[in-house]
């Protein structure tokens, strides 16, 4: 029987924050694309519908569309976006039968009818709570997940070279002769590309992709596995074993890091083992930590809780919207929420800052939301993009929801006894 394709965000999210505050888990930048464009491409099935909280998904502009050919009321295999295809996944599609598919007592999967799944999509419950509920045999299966923002460090490069490996050598965009390409069949110029005098795209430890209408500027040097989003500008630096969203400004030393898209980091400085949301702006010589002293095991705070992440090697991980001054040095683990705004001035921030922070380098407060809703609109202009009501309504939402984790870091107010006499 044929069978369609819904993938979905479950409960899993929240530890996937501040990454998914402000987008949808399949929406979140991996490889050569994204969570849900993997999928859509691997599964080999139609897709049906991408389920998750309304807000965010109604927010996610570039969201694939269903297919024409999906079966609205046949067979669906339900997939939790976070999860990873491989050989687990022709288990899934192949069976005949109505199931469940768990990884360590956590559903991922499903094959169930789309009678039973369709008044579930869109609603307040997520979909891997409410699949737990049905009465269907469980089957066990083996698969990698991204369970937090360091998952996603971790395997993106190897997803880059599993994606790319795939797309034949290209040279359809503007390759100056002087520009030096190693490795030059493991390596994609789309159209509209330009590759300037003196770049250096190498392709010997990995495969490179330059989206359609990106610059790789003279003086920059790309190490693959690499795969560099349509418009995206490379000022010069060194970009290595990283996926650049599209319209990105990128210059100084890059290393195993995720850019969402439309970012700026415009100036030199190094960030490296680091997730960016989209329309974040690092200012000049931001610097981000990525090993401790010790060569220990770095330690992040996720969703109020701190968590070992049993890796060395762990940057900083930041919302969307946030803007850092000159100078903004960010410690090892750090955890940057939505929309908040650090000018240190050449001082540590702290590893831990909720969203809609306001910190000046000394002290914190709360970045006033009509303020902030202002900057996006401009910076949002300035890539030809509009802040929509979606996008307004989901940031104003999450102003709201993030109010409790804002306040353990307002100064407490004085006792009585601590006040000038005068005050009292």
């Amino acid at each position: 029987m044929s069978a369609s394709l819904v993938l979905y965000e479950g409960s899993g999210w929240r530890t996937l924050r501040p990454l998914s505050d402000a987008l949808p888990v399949p929406g979140l930048a991996f490889g050569a694309g994204t969570l849900a464009s993997r999928w859509h491409r691997s599964s080999r099935l139609p897709l049906l519908a991408i389920a998750g909280r309304p807000l965010a998904i109604g927010a996610w502009r570039d969201a694939p569309r269903p297919d024409a050919g999906a079966v609205e009321l046949g067979e669906v295999v339900a997939v939790d976006a976070t999860a990873l295809p491989g050989p687990w996944f022709d288990r899934v599609r192949d069976d005949s039968t109505a199931a469940l598919y768990r990884v360590a007592g956590a559903v991922i999967a499903a094959r169930v009818s789309a009678r039973v799944l369709g008044p579930a999509l869109g609603g307040a419950v997520p979909l891997d709570e409410f699949l737990a509920t049905l009465a269907l045999p469980t089957r066990e299966v083996e698969a990698e997940r991204i369970v937090y923002p360091w998952d996603l460090i971790a395997r993106n490069a190897s997803a880059i070279a599993a994606d790319l490996d795939a797309l034949p050598a290209s040279r359809e965009g503007d390759v100056h002769p002087q520009a030096a390409l190693l490795a030059p069949e493991r390596i994609a110029i789309l159209a509209g590309a330009r590759i300037d005098p003196f770049a250096c795209l190498d392709a010997r430890e990995g495969p490179i992709a330059i989206g359609r209408g990106a610059r790789v500027l003279a003086g920059t040097v790309v190490s693959g596995p690499c795969a560099v989003g349509a418009g995206t500008q490379l000022l010069g630096g060194f970009i290595g074993r990283s996926s650049l969203g599209p319209e990105c400004r990128i210059a100084g030393e890059v290393e195993e890091c995720v850019w969402q898209g439309y970012g700026n980091k415009r100036h030199h400085g190094f960030v490296g083992h680091s997730v960016f949301g989209e329309w974040v702006n690092l200012g000049a010589l931001t610097t981000t930590s990525d090993l401790k002293n010790n060569y220990g095991s770095v330690r992040v705070r996720v969703d109020g809780r701190e968590i070992d992440s049993g890796s060395p090697k762990v940057g900083s991980i930041v919302g969307a919207h946030v803007k850092t001054g000159i100078g903004t040095l960010l410690p090892t683990g750090a955890a940057i929420g939505v929309g908040s705004n650090l000018f240190a001035g050449g001082r540590f921030a702290p590893k831990d800052l909720p969203s809609f922070s306001w910190w000046d380098g000394e002290r914190f407060e709360e970045h006033r939301l009509a303020s902030f809703l202002e900057t996006a609109k401009v910076a949002m202009s300035r890539r030809n993009r509009r802040l929509e009501p979606a996008d307004e309504t989901q940031l104003r939402q999450l102003f709201l929801e993030t109010a409790s984790e804002r306040e353990r870091f307002r100064p407490p107010l004085p006792s009585a006894a601590d006040r000038p006499a005068a005050a009292r």
